[in-house]
């Protein structure tokens, strides 16, 4: 049976091959980065997170930026509007927070990101 195809590296700009997210020259890197940030429960996002998520969404259903191109998505994504960046006041501020579908969550990480070469 043939191996799989080798990938480019995920680093943005990497031309470098490899058959894992990221070659060996930036594993380490992502590595770090993924330690300096820390994981998910350490984020906030535990198990309390997880309650007022659902509950939030069962109140608000339904994507707000696929409701302003007047569609009807099911929101699967409490999104913070303005990013909290370890702040838990903002974190747990409701006012912060809205309902959207995964697609414009992602739309809206890549672009405050800087993700696909946006700074």
């Amino acid at each position: 049976m043939p191996s799989k195809p080798m990938k480019p590296c995920r680093k943005l700009g990497c031309i470098n091959l490899t058959n894992e997210g990221f070659c060996e020259e930036h594993k380490q890197l992502n590595k770090q980065h993924d330690n300096e940030r820390g994981n998910a429960n350490k984020r906030g996002y535990n198990y309390r997170w997880q309650k007022a998520r659902l509950s939030f969404l069962q109140k608000n259903p339904l994507c707000v930026r696929c409701l302003n191109e007047n569609k009807y998505t099911s929101a699967t994504v409490v999104d913070h509007i303005k990013p909290h960046k370890g702040d838990m006041n903002l974190f747990w501020d409701k006012k912060n927070w809205q309902p959207l579908c995964k697609h414009h969550h992602d739309v809206k990480t890549v672009t405050e990101d800087g993700g696909f070469g946006n700074r």
